[in-house]
C-alpha cells in the first residue's frame, strides 16, 4: 500500500504522524511510505532520518496526497488538505467532527473514508489512540495554567504551591478520566490543593484509593461546580463524551463569582469546549480574558511538546496503521468492532451517530455503508 505522511499545516502544529522508526516498520512489511519534505522537522526528525529508513521524500504536497491510498495525519485536515482528498483514499487522523460541521460536510463531499483516532475503542471501554495525547494535554494543562496565573500574563499573580506561611492555590479538575487524572497528578506534584469533580462514583473511589486522600474527590453537581468557581485559582475542563460535543458546564454567569485573574483551561476545546465562554485559540495567542477571567483554549496543546507527543502517538497508532495497511479498511472494520468505532465518514456517508446527532444529519450503519460502496 502507498502510505502518505504530509506535513501538518495547522497553526503552530509541530507533530508528525509517524516517527522514522514507524516508517521503517511499514516499509519492512512491504509498503511504500511517502513523507513530505520537512514533515518531521518540528518534532526533531530531519528528512535524512526518513530517507535513511527507506521513505520516499516528496516536496510537492499535491503529489503526496495524489499518490496515497492511506493518508496519516495528526490533526484534522485543513481546507487546503480536504480539497486534495478523493474517493477511494483512507484518512487516519484525529477528527473531532462533532464540533466541526463545515469539516464534516467537506469530508462527506470528498468521498474519502475517514477514520478518527479518538473514537476507536478497546475491550476495556477505553480510547487507546486518544489516551496518549490526553496524558500529554492533562499534564500540560497545569503547566499552561500555572503560567497564565502569573500577573504579567493577566492572572491573579499566585504561585500554585504557595510558600511557607502562604497556603497553596486550589486547582479544580472537572472530569476524572485520563486528562483529568494526569492534570490532577501534575497539580498535586507541584503542591497545589487539588479537587476532582466527576459523576462516576466508581471513578472517584478509584482516584481516592490511588492517591490516598491527597486529592479531594467530589461528586459533580451544580452546587459543587459553583463552589469550585468561587474558590479555585485554576479550573481544568477535562470532560469527554466520546465522539460527541462537550457539555457546557461552566456558564458565563459563573465567571462573576470567580476571583479576577483566575484561569480556565479548556482541554475539551477540540470537542467544542466545556465552558460556555470557550473559543479555540492557538499557541501564537493562547489566552484571552472574559469578565476578568483568563481563558486558555489551545486546540492542539500537545503540539507544543511535539517530540514527546509524536513518539507517544506513533507508539499507540502504529499497530493500527499496520493492520490497515496489511488488510485494508474493509477487512479490518468488518472484523473488529472496536476499530470500526473509529469510522466517521465513508464514501459520502456519515457513520458516527454522535456527529449525526450534533448536526441533525442522517447516519448510515457501518454494514450498510460498506455494502453500498
Amino acid at each position: 500500500m502507498q502510505i502518505a505522511v504530509p506535513k501538518e499545516i495547522k497553526n503552530h502544529e509541530y507533530r508528525v504522524a509517524l516517527t522514522p522508526a514507524g516508517v521503517r516498520e511499514l516499509i519492512a512489511q512491504g509498503h511504500e511510505v511517502i513523507v513530505e519534505s520537512g514533515a518531521g522537522e518540528g518534532s526533531g526528525y530531519p528528512d535524512a532520518e526518513y530517507q535513511g529508513v527507506g521513505a520516499r521524500l516528496e516536496s510537492d504536497v499535491e503529489r503526496v496526497f495524489r499518490d496515497a491510498e492511506l493518508i496519516l495525519k495528526v490533526k484534522e485536515p485543513q481546507p487546503a488538505e480536504v480539497a486534495r482528498l478523493t474517493r477511494g483514499q483512507t484518512l487516519f487522523t484525529y477528527l473531532h467532527l462533532a464540533a466541526a460541521r463545515e469539516l464534516t460536510e467537506s469530508l462527506l463531499e470528498s468521498g474519502v473514508t475517514a477514520i478518527a483516532y479518538e473514537t476507536i475503542t478497546d475491550t476495556a471501554g477505553g480510547l487507546p489512540l486518544l489516551a496518549p495525547m490526553s496524558r500529554v494535554a492533562g499534564r500540560m494543562a497545569i503547566q499552561a495554567g500555572a503560567h497564565a496565573l502569573e500577573k504579567a500574563q493577566g492572572g491573579m499573580g499566585v504561585l500554585l504551591p504557595g510558600v511557607p506561611g502562604v497556603p497553596p492555590a486550589r486547582v479544580t479538575v472537572i472530569g476524572g478520566g485520563v486528562v483529568g487524572e494526569n492534570a490532577a497528578r501534575m497539580a498535586l506534584g507541584l503542591g497545589a490543593e487539588v479537587v476532582i469533580l466527576d459523576t462516576s462514583l466508581a471513578r472517584l473511589e478509584a482516584l481516592d484509593h490511588r492517591y490516598q486522600g491527597q486529592i479531594r474527590t467530589v461528586y459533580s453537581t451544580s452546587e459543587a461546580l459553583e463552589e469550585a468557581v468561587r474558590h479555585s485559582a485554576l479550573i481544568i475542563g477535562a470532560v469527554l463524551v466520546p465522539g460527541a460535543a462537550a457539555p457546557k458546564l461552566i456558564r458565563r454567569e459563573h465567571l462573576r463569582k470567580m476571583t479576577p485573574g483566575a484561569v480556565l483551561v479548556d482541554v475539551a476545546i477540540d470537542q467544542g469546549g466545556c465552558f460556555e465562554t470557550s473559543q479555540a485559540t492557538t499557541h501564537a495567542e493562547p489566552t484571552y480574558v472574559v469578565d476578568g477571567i483568563v481563558h486558555y483554549c489551545v486546540a492542539n496543546m500537545p503540539g507544543a511538546v511535539a517530540r514527546t507527543s509524536t513518539q507517544a502517538l506513533t507508539s499507540a497508532t502504529l499497530p493500527y496503521i499496520v493492520r490497515l495497511a496489511n488488510g485494508g479498511y474493509r477487512e479490518v472494520l468488518s472484523r473488529d468492532s472496536h476499530f470500526a468505532a473509529g469510522l466517521n465518514v465513508h464514501a459520502g456517508q456519515l457513520i458516527l451517530p454522535e456527529v449525526g446527532e450534533a448536526f441533525d444529519m442522517p447516519v448510515t450503519a457501518l454494514a450498510e455503508a460498506l455494502v453500498k460502496d
